[in-house]
């Protein structure tokens, strides 16, 4: 009986950019999704230009609470070294104006866009009529009408739904065996498993913020 070895994977390190925010280990389980040639399995969810250029994540999922604007989408893709997915609107931003930010998104060199849960599917169909790179529709819920958002024209579905976020991948994965999914992985990495088992393609992955890591490095600095 012959044993598989295993590959030797060499590291290399910076001794200055070693203080870095490394995605929990078990995300590597992922399939992943394979878009424009490139695997990405991990995806951190931050709008912090610090966070983005000091994380081993394999790409950058970049929402924010306000109406999205084209110089922030420029300012997120110029300072990433790794595909950004940049959030175009759907819920307080509606309209045509969705599908405008989606081609600027697309002419600065996005990955791919993000709309959100309340978006309609005459915008999703509308996005997709008009760009190229891939268009992720956010679900909440597993009342949500999934088929309706893929007929639209989704490339892939981003599942954020909290606690219940395993439970409504297994669901869409038993409707769609083949659909490209992307979910949240929770707060440990028994949750990621979780949601990586019922389905998910791919996890995004929450940092802490600069402010907390800032307080650790203070609290190394005082000698705490």
């Amino acid at each position: 009986m012959s044993v598989k070895e295993s590959k030797v994977v060499p590291e290399i390190k910076g001794l200055l950019r070693n203080h870095m925010i490394e995605v929990p280990a078990v995300v590597r389980d992922a399939s992943g999704l394979k878009i424009f040639g490139k695997r990405i399995k991990s995806l951190l969810f931050t709008t912090d230009v610090a966070v983005i250029r000091n994380t081993n994540a394999d790409a950058i999922i970049a929402v924010y609470p306000f109406t999205p604007q084209p110089l922030i989408t420029q300012a997120l893709v110029m300072a990433a070294d790794v595909p950004v997915f940049c959030g175009v609107g759907g819920g307080i931003t509606q309209g045509k104006r969705v599908i405008n930010l989606a081609l600027d998104a697309e002419f600065k060199g996005a990955m791919g866009v993000v709309v959100n849960a309340p978006t309609s599917n005459e915008i999703i169909r509308g996005i997709r009529e008009t760009i190229d790179i891939p268009v992720i529709v956010t679900v909440v819920s597993e009342n949500d009408d999934f088929e309706g958002r893929i007929e639209s024209g989704a490339t892939i579905l981003n599942v954020s739904g909290g606690k219940n976020t395993a439970d409504i991948v297994k669901k869409i994965r038993a409707k769609f065996p083949y659909f490209p999914i992307i979910a949240t992985g929770g707060p440990s990495e028994a949750t990621i498993k979780e949601t990586i088992q019922a389905g998910a393609n791919a996890i995004t992955y929450t940092p802490p913020s600069s402010g907390d890591i800032f307080s650790e490095l203070m609290d190394k600095y005082r000698g705490i």
